[in-house]
């Protein structure tokens, strides 16, 4: 358990990238993740797919039994904005938290042979790598351009903060995905996520109280200008609309945000923000997490393990092995 009276201070950052720009978007993570430094933040927290998109309304013009050759040269762009591990700009990623004294998690589209995969990254303030955890199932069409994670990236890393770890977006409906978290007695719950929808609020809320542990909900806030602008959902003559039936321009907003910050108890420390890029702050305190499994801890006097038992496979997806 945590020390006791101690405050961490955290920064949700709802801000979009430099879409389909590595470069410029790892910018932004530095000059967002030193505005939150100053500020006094322990750990910041940004986005699913900030590096270097969440490629929102396309699907790559793939249809069932065809992918047009236009899709396919859009999908090499959003692989060369991915970023690898290792590589000189995943480094650079890890200076940032280096330069900043600062824990700092970041949702990445990763480069592996030639997959992508939607990846959440814990460093330490040491710049040191503590914890990749891949999605494991990407949602509807994002299986298009997303490879599926492994049971090796449910980590809960121990920290100087407390036990950190968490999900991605849907991920987090999946309840044996949460126990294994909560299993390894996760403190400080990170979920990056790309739903800006009222329900999902609920979600972080009651997986805040399930879990008796804080929760950091951070999405973009994110608008058609972010996009290139030949990007193809967005042009002129793409079929796609805004919901009213009318044209994407500029201005047009593609994910509201409703980044948050919640107590042990399911209640908000920051409530959530709509509607513009800002960076959301909240302190915990860590005796709240004591003070909350005095009548319900989901792994301890609230489980039944006569009853149920959970088996979670951690070997890395790896189906060739190169014997030398």
């Amino acid at each position: 358990m945590a020390s006791q009276s101690k405050i961490v201070k955290v920064a949700a950052v709802q801000a979009a990238p430099v879409s389909f720009d590595l470069a410029e978007s790892l910018k932004k993570v530095g000059k967002l993740t030193t505005e939150a430094a100053k500020a006094g933040a322990d750990l910041v927290v940004f986005p699913e797919g900030f590096l270097s998109a969440y490629p929102w309304r396309y699907a790559f013009d793939v249809t069932i039994g065809s992918r047009e050759p236009r899709g396919r040269k859009w999908f090499a762009k959003y692989y060369n904005s991915a970023i690898g591990r290792p590589s000189p700009e995943f480094d650079l990623l890890c200076s940032v938290a280096e330069k900043n004294r600062v824990f700092l998690s970041v949702g990445i589209i990763e480069q592996e042979g030639g997959t992508l995969y939607c990846t959440a990254v814990l460093i330490d303030r040491d710049g040191k790598l503590l914890s990749a955890h891949r999605k494991l199932i990407p949602t509807a069409a994002e299986r298009l351009v997303w490879g599926r994670g492994a049971g090796d990236g449910l980590v809960v890393a121990n920290t100087e903060l407390g036990k950190v770890g968490g999900l991605i977006c849907w991920e987090n409906y999946m309840p044996a995905a949460r126990l294994a978290l909560y299993q390894q007695g996760i403190e400080i719950y990170i979920a990056p996520n790309a739903d800006d929808l009222p329900s999902w609020i609920a979600s972080m809320q009651h997986i805040a109280k399930e879990g008796r542990c804080f929760v950091i909900s951070v999405n973009q806030f994110c608008k058609v200008s972010d996009f290139p602008t030949d990007y193809p959902p967005f042009t002129a003559e793409h079929y796609d609309k805004q919901p009213d039936g009318s044209p994407w321009t500029p201005d047009a907003v593609l994910s509201h945000g409703g980044s948050c910050v919640v107590g042990p108890l399911g209640t908000f420390l920051a409530e959530p923000v709509w509607d513009r890029e800002e960076i959301v702050y909240a302190e915990l305190k860590m005796d709240d997490l004591v003070e909350s499994r005095m009548d319900f801890d989901p792994v301890g006097s609230y489980s039944r393990p006569d009853i149920f038992s959970l088996s979670v496979n951690t070997k890395p997806a790896v189906n060739v092995s190169l014997a030398s």
